[in-house]
């Protein structure tokens, strides 16, 4: 009778832990069952779109599950006007469906920094929210990001992603120009160096539809600003593509041989004055040009095999409606994830994310400190 009591008090446990573990399985979001837990941090995430609409951070959780320990948090800068005499009754929501113009949204970190203090502690842990609401061609911009960290305290750990020459979107802005020639942008770049604000710049490299064997038209002075800002960390955003800016086209029949993409990222890697600038590789259409083919997938897994320290991986993804949505980013890299090694894989997939988002908490908190009255 003992030992048959015995046997079914241990089957009964058995089946408790079997339906507990199932609870725990199922309870998972859909996008994290089957995959690995942990897998990466998202260096480049939009919670909100061109209308200011988007997910909440608790849907956000919810979408990253066990996959994704954690991200940065920022909205996009830019409202998309809704002009009547242009589109009518069609509202637009992003800014390829409208002529009418882009204008900053400033509130957006505001937004930003109540949906995160909303979060209990463990959740906020998760989160590096970033300043994106001011404009870089303003002599003011500087002010606002400061006034922005004054007003919020233990939020932010950076500015970005801001943008100063994109495709289709800089000649929509309402006002000045940005400009990476502009006295503006690099007070900016200095308040982010003295306040330790990790910086995500987006520009690209090039014009759209760039002429094979040309020197891509804004990287002398792209360079010309990383160097002008030794002590800011910057994170240079797409490696400086984007949907139609490929990357640079050379010929084999060119009189002068022009550096590739690859090569032009090397270059600045090796370069001893710019060992402060990163790369991310975030966006589905910077994942199309590296997989592109089983020579771009090899190049591009050798130079982040070599290179290690310098990329951070990031979805670039705006307000995701599913979990299938959000993984897909990551999910195309799958090709150069296996040609890459461990060590290498870890620090561009988590590392890298984690040494420089800590280190830009740890001083922005410091500056806090220091200047809060």
């Amino acid at each position: 009778m003992i030992h048959q009591r015995s046997h079914r008090s241990a089957a009964l446990w058995m089946a408790v832990a079997g339906l507990a573990l199932l609870v725990v399985v199922l309870a998972r979001p859909i996008g994290a069952q089957g995959q690995g837990a942990n897998e990466f941090y998202d260096s480049h995430f939009h919670l909100t779109n061109y209308i200011q609409q988007g997910i909440t951070p608790r849907e956000f959780l919810q979408i990253m599950g066990t996959r994704v320990g954690r991200s940065t948090l920022f909205g996009i800068p830019l409202q998309q006007q809704w002009s009547y005499a242009n589109s009518g009754s069609y509202a637009p929501t992003y800014y390829l469906q409208s002529d009418a113009p882009l204008y900053y949204y400033s509130f957006t970190d505001a937004y930003i920094a109540s949906v995160y203090k909303a979060l209990t502690p463990a959740e906020q842990a998760r989160f590096d929210p970033m300043i994106t609401g001011f404009n870089p061609a303003d002599m003011y911009g500087a002010d606002h990001i400061r006034r922005v960290l004054l007003a919020f305290p233990g939020v932010f750990s950076g500015i970005g992603e801001f943008s100063i020459h994109k495709e289709f979107v800089s000649a929509k802005v309402s006002g000045e120009t940005a400009s990476l020639t502009n006295p503006a942008l690099d007070r900016v770049l200095d308040f982010a160096a003295e306040a330790g604000l990790v910086v995500i710049l987006h520009n690209d490299i090039d014009m759209p539809f760039a002429k094979t064997d040309a020197e891509p038209v804004y990287l002398t002075q792209m360079k010309a600003l990383l160097r002008r800002h030794p002590t800011a960390s910057i994170i240079w955003a797409h490696t400086g593509l984007g949907r139609v800016v490929h990357p640079a086209q050379v010929s084999p029949a060119a009189a002068e041989r022009v550096p590739n993409h690859t090569e032009i990222v090397e270059a600045i890697l090796t370069d001893p004055a710019l060992s402060h600038v990163n790369f991310d590789i975030s966006w589905d259409e910077v994942a199309k040009y590296a997989v592109s083919s089983p020579q771009t997938i090899a190049r591009v897994a050798t130079m982040l095999n070599r290179y290690p320290d310098r990329f951070l991986f990031g979805t670039d993804t705006v307000a995701p409606a599913s979990a299938a949505a959000y993984f897909a980013v990551f999910d195309m890299w799958d090709p150069v994830w296996r040609q890459m090694t461990p060590e290498a894989s870890l620090k561009v997939r988590k590392g890298n994310y984690e040494r420089i988002f800590n280190e830009g908490r740890r001083r922005v908190r410091e500056w806090e400190r220091s200047n809060l009255k």
